[in-house]
């Protein structure tokens, strides 16, 4: 467990629970899912403590089930957001629910290497609860982030350490506890950004493989799970934009702030409520556009293969009607009468030959001129 008391551009880490909020700033604490349910009563009495109120039965559940999609609920008290980070990495001993049931082998890594474990958060007055995977690298990234950022504003001026737009603007240190969540989810969303050149080149190489004629494509196993995997990602990315949206309509509910410093911070959070939002509508657009390009490749490649197997029985045909003329002449010639011209000539089987072979070279010339012949241009 991580526990931050932020205020301006001070974060001050502790190891043990706070007995009180402080007298200006919020408070992040940070556990593990595990740690959340061994010392949950003393977690709800400490929320009850600090923020006047402890989490509801139906909210404790949803925060321990490590296979919740992604939602958005609200109460009077605090707002409770699961969501499903999209960051690559297999770390932690917690299990969770792949992307699909695949083989060992089967499927671009990149795809297996996706973890989809659902974060929690509850969202209070001064006072962020992250329910995290175990060893969660995007808490241990953002908490190293935020301590190296009051680090750098440490050794500022004293005018510049306000809590103003200065000290919690996009880049530095967040000035509320709805405004730590969203650039939790932020880095989520973004850690599944940074694999679309990955994910993208080895796709592409697969499109490469289906669409050359030299190749024999057998892969088809893996190219099923690659896409029955991009599905699933595009169903998981529907439930993170819908639990944004949710928010954001929350967010348009709340009342009106009374100072201009408020009003500010307001329209701070909505903006960057978009901006999450923008960051997931970009992930969909990927994933949707990375089916749609595996979808017309298998089209492309069954069509390729249909138009081959017409040139070839095209060849084929005009082979056979070359050779027919021919097997003509030999069935002639080789009929069980007496008398057959040029049978009994010294002569006759030279101009069988030469028939022969002038037919096939005419039917040849005839049927190339028309293409039937003609290499591909593949």
């Amino acid at each position: 467990m991580r526990i931050f008391s932020i205020h301006g551009a001070r974060v001050v880490e502790t190891d043990a629970l706070p007995q009180h909020l402080p007298e200006q700033g919020f408070v992040w604490i940070a556990c593990a899912r595990a740690e959340f349910e061994q010392g949950l009563p003393a977690l709800q009495a400490e929320l009850q403590a600090l923020a006047g109120t402890a989490l509801l039965d139906l909210h404790v559940s949803d925060l321990l089930n490590p296979q919740l999609p992604s939602r958005f609920d609200d109460t009077s008290q605090y707002d409770i957001m699961v969501f499903r980070r999209l960051a690559s990495g297999q770390g932690g001993s917690e299990p969770r629910l792949p992307l699909s049931q695949v083989p060992r082998r089967s499927g671009p890594p990149v795809l297996r290497r996706i973890d989809t474990s659902p974060v929690g958060f509850a969202v209070f007055d001064r006072l962020l609860l992250t329910v995290h995977p175990a060893d969660c690298a995007v808490r241990e990234a953002y908490a190293a982030r935020l301590l190296s950022a009051a680090d750098v504003r440490g050794g500022a001026a004293a005018s510049e350490l306000r809590p103003d737009a200065r000290s919690t603007g996009a880049r530095g240190i967040p000035g509320n506890p709805a405004d730590l969540m969203l650039r939790l989810i932020n880095q989520m969303v973004d850690g599944y950004l940074e694999l679309r050149r990955e994910l993208t080149r080895q796709l592409d190489h697969w499109q490469s493989e289906l669409l050359h004629p030299a190749t024999h494509f057998h892969n088809w196993g893996s190219l099923l799970d690659a896409r029955l995997s991009l599905h699933q990602l595009d169903e998981i990315c529907e439930d993170q934009r819908s639990a944004v949206q949710n928010w954001i309509d929350a967010l348009a509910g709340w009342p009106e702030a009374d100072t201009p410093a408020g009003q500010r911070e307001r329209e701070l959070l909505r903006v960057r409520s978009r901006d999450v939002l923008e960051h997931i509508e970009r992930v969909v657009h990927h994933v949707r556009r990375l089916e749609h390009s595996a979808e017309t490749a298998v089209q492309m490649h069954f069509s390729l293969q249909s138009n081959r197997t017409n040139d070839i029985m095209r060849v084929l045909t005009a082979l056979t009607a070359i050779f027919l003329p021919l097997n003509l002449i030999a069935g002639i010639f080789g009929m069980n009468f007496e008398f057959i011209p040029l049978l009994h000539r010294q002569s006759g089987f030279w101009w069988a030959m030469g028939a022969m072979g002038g037919i096939a070279l005419a039917l040849g010339l005839l049927f190339w001129r028309k293409r039937y012949l003609a290499r591909s241009g593949r």
